[in-house]
């Protein structure tokens, strides 16, 4: 068997392709979109190293998949290329993560004020990549500026934010039980 070839040469000048072959700047918002959604998941594989329940490494696999899907909906240009089933988000999907943020914030305590990230290794993480997760929601609205974008890939980025949040929370009382509240009074 032939081994891959990982280098191709053909984005030395700046332009890459997208799912059906056009070529594309690497600076174009659709590029820009998938990429923060590639280091979203790359930061969840970190995170679910530092993470000891299976149901939270199970559901982060899960994410991984359909942020792996996201990024194949948002590499295809719709005018151009028809896009595969494979690439959709469901509203199953969307109701899933609502259903595990439920599920979570069941078991932390009710907020009382802001809260800052931090606290231990594996909520700081979650709390990286809740802001990475909203900046791949705010890239992914700037390429619906000018390219179609469902609503349930918009929803679906939302919502897990969200469900970093509370990992982050969860995560912080269950490893040393104190969450850092921001202190609005430090000069």
């Amino acid at each position: 068997m032939k081994k891959s070839i990982i280098y191709t040469r053909t984005g030395d000048k700046g332009t890459t392709s997208l799912v059906g072959g056009q070529r594309v700047s690497k600076a174009h918002d659709r590029i820009e979109s998938y990429g923060t959604v590639d280091e979203l998941n790359s930061f969840i594989g970190l995170l679910i190293t530092a993470l000891n329940d299976e149901k939270d490494t199970d559901f982060l696999s899960f994410i991984q998949h359909k942020l792996f899907t996201i990024g194949s909906y948002l590499a295809t240009d719709q005018a151009t290329t028809e896009l595969k089933i494979e690439s959709k988000v469901t509203p199953e999907s969307i109701e899933r993560i609502e259903r595990e943020i439920d599920r979570l914030d069941n078991e932390l305590p009710k907020m009382h004020a802001f809260i800052l990230p931090g606290g231990c290794r594996s909520a700081a993480l979650a709390h990286v990549c809740r802001t990475v997760c909203r900046r791949a929601e705010r890239q992914i609205y700037r390429l619906a500026e000018n390219c179609p974008v469902e609503e349930p890939v918009l929803i679906f980025m939302n919502r897990l934010s969200d469900y970093f949040f509370v990992l982050a929370r969860k995560e912080c009382i269950n490893n040393n039980g104190k969450e850092i509240i921001w202190d609005y009074t430090c000069v």
